[in-house]
């Protein structure tokens, strides 16, 4: 049997820019990826503390360092700048390998910084 379990979860991050005119997805600071074991094109879900929203995208590399989170496309209208969110990434594996299984989750400063 296979379950779907958490795998990556960056926790409290700030959404820095918004681009409505983009094609979609979220763009995420390269380091908080590392840190976080996400790739660019994974699936994430994006939920927002400040409006309780709950979208899924997909990421995008940012530009390493920088902090950058920033909602692109349609999603831009759900999520405003300023508003802290969470982002997660979930992974299907076997039953009995995810009872072992333990997720990345990471905490970043209020400055989106590790």
């Amino acid at each position: 049997m296979q379950i779907e379990v958490l795998k990556s979860k960056i926790h409290r991050v700030k959404i820095t820019e918004s681009n409505l005119n983009y094609i979609g997805s979220i763009t995420i600071d390269e380091d908080l990826m590392d840190a976080a074991n996400m790739i660019e094109n994974e699936k994430v879900q994006v939920l927002d503390i400040n409006n309780g929203s709950r979208l899924e995208t997909y990421i995008i590399k940012g530009t390493r360092g920088s902090g950058m989170i920033c909602m692109n496309g349609p999603a831009a209208l759900l999520v405003t700048v300023g508003d802290t969110v969470i982002i997660i990434s979930y992974a299907r594996m076997d039953f009995e390998e995810a009872k072992t299984f333990k997720p990345t989750i990471i905490f970043p400063k209020e400055d989106n910084s590790l």
